[in-house]
C-alpha cells in the first residue's frame, strides 16, 4: 500500500536526523541549510507488539511485519511559495505525499545554526503553515478564474465547485489551512480533486534537548501541544539526537538503553504509530505455520478489498473470511479453543475488516 508520510520542517530542525534514525537510509545530515534537496525515501516497520504475541503462539517459520513509507524533504524557509529557497521544488514533493509529519525544534542550542536566528517553535510553524496556504491560495485562485465563467452559465457542476472554492479562499485570507473548513461529503470530493496542501493531516514532531528527553514538557512543547490542540492535531516528543543512537542498537542493547534513560518506549516507534494511524491506517493479521504476518488497510475497507491486499485472486474468488479478533484468539490460547469458545466467525462480502482482526480467507478461482 504505497502511501507515505513527508517529514517537514525548517532547516536544521532535526529532520534528516530523525528520518536516518526511523530508517536508517543514511540520509545526509548537516549543519546548514538546503543540505537535502531530493526527497529521500524510507520504507519502516510498523511496532506492533501483537504481531509479537501471535508469534510466540502460532510458533510460524517467518514472521513479516506491516511497513510503510516515510519522505524526507528538505527545509522549507520564508518565501517558498514564491520559489525562495527552491520552494517551488520543495512544496512538489509536500504535494505527493498522503500526510505531513511537522517537525519543530524545541531546545536551544548556540552550536546549531536556526534559519530565524532564535528558537520559536511557534513562528517556525506559522512559516511553514503559511507558505502552504500561499502556496493552496494561488492553486484556488487559478481554479476560481477558470470556474467562474462557467457557473455565471449556471452549470450545476460550476456552481457547486465555485461554491466550494470560494469558501477555501476565505479561509486561506484568515490564514487557516484547507482542513479547518468544514465541508459535506460531495463537497469533500471537490476539494480532493485539487490537491491542496493543507488539506493533508498534520502530526508535529517537537524534537528536543537530550536534558528534556525524561521530562520534555518544556516551554517549548508546551506551546507546541497547545497550539496543536487547537486544531486538533496530535504531538510526539522525541529526541533526534539519542533517537539515532537507539537506532544502532540491537533489541536487548535498546531495551537496556531505554531502561537507562528512563523511557518505556523509543520516541520513534510513538512516531511509527502516530504516523500509520494518521494515514486512517490499520493492521489485519494472517497467522499460520508457514508465517505469520501483518497487512496494512484503510479504515472501512471491506473483506474482499482486504483479501485483494494479499493477492488479486484472493478478492475476485472471495467466498468467506475466517475472522477472529486479536484479543479473542489471546485469549483462547490458540485458535481450536477459540473455535470451541464460538470466537471464530464466517464473515462475508460486507464485513467491515477491523483493527487486530486474524483473517483466514476462503477463496476460489
Amino acid at each position: 500500500m504505497a502511501l507515505t508520510t513527508g517529514i517537514v520542517g525548517l532547516p536544521n530542525v532535526g529532520k534528516s536526523t530523525l528520518f536516518n534514525a526511523i530508517t536508517q537510509a543514511g540520509a545526509e545530515s548537516a549543519n546548514y541549510p538546503f543540505c537535502t534537496i531530493d526527497p529521500n525515501v524510507g520504507i519502516v516497520e510498523v511496532p506492533d507488539e501483537r504481531l509479537d504475541k501471535l508469534t510466540a503462539l502460532v510458533q510460524p517459520k517467518k514472521t513479516i511485519p506491516t511497513a510503510f513509507e516515510f519522505t524526507d524533504i528538505a527545509g522549507i524557509v520564508e518565501g517558498a511559495s514564491k520559489g525562495e529557497g527552491l520552494g517551488n521544488q520543495f512544496l512538489s514533493h509536500i504535494r505527493q505525499v498522503d500526510a505531513i509529519s511537522h517537525v519543530v525544534r524545541c531546545f536551544a542550542d548556540d552550536n546549531i545554526t536556526h534559519v530565524s536566528g532564535g528558537v520559536n517553535p511557534l513562528n517556525d510553524i506559522e512559516v511553514i503553515n503559511l507558505e502552504l496556504i500561499l502556496a493552496d491560495l494561488d492553486t484556488v485562485d487559478k481554479r476560481i478564474g477558470r470556474v467562474a465563467k462557467l457557473a455565471k452559465t449556471k452549470d450545476k457542476a460550476a456552481v457547486a465547485e465555485l461554491e466550494v472554492l470560494e469558501a477555501l479562499k476565505d479561509a486561506f485570507e484568515s490564514e487557516k489551512p484547507a482542513r479547518s473548513v468544514e465541508f459535506t461529503e460531495d463537497q469533500q470530493k471537490i476539494v480532493k480533486q485539487l490537491h491542496l496542501l493543507t488539506s493533508k493531516p498534520v502530526l508535529y514532531v517537537a524534537n528536543v534537548s537530550e536534558e528534556d528527553l525524561v521530562s520534555p514538557d518544556n516551554e517549548y512543547v508546551q506551546a507546541v501541544k497547545a497550539f496543536a490542540a487547537d486544531e486538533n492535531s496530535n504531538v510526539i516528543v522525541v529526541c533526534a539526537k539519542i533517537e539515532a543512537e537507539i537506532a544502532e542498537l540491537d533489541g536487548d542493547e535498546k531495551e537496556m538503553f531505554l531502561e537507562e534513560l528512563g523511557i518505556k518506549e523509543s520516541g520513534l516507534d510513538q512516531l511509527i504509530r502516530a504516523a500509520y494511524s494518521l494515514l486512517g491506517l490499520n493492521t489485519y493479521f494472517t497467522a499460520g505455520e508457514q508465517e505469520v504476518r501483518a497487512w496494512t488497510f484503510r479504515t472501512g475497507t471491506k473483506a474482499p478489498q482486504a483479501a485483494g491486499i494479499i493477492h488479486t485472486d484472493f478478492e475476485r474468488g472471495f467466498i468467506r473470511a475466517e475472522t477472529v479478533s486479536y484479543d479473542d484468539l489471546v485469549d483462547a490460547g490458540s485458535m481450536n479453543v477459540a473455535k470451541e469458545r464460538g470466537r471464530v466467525r464466517l464473515e462475508g462480502k460486507d464485513y467491515v475488516v477491523q483493527d487486530g482482526d486474524v483473517i483466514h480467507f476462503r477463496f476460489n478461482v
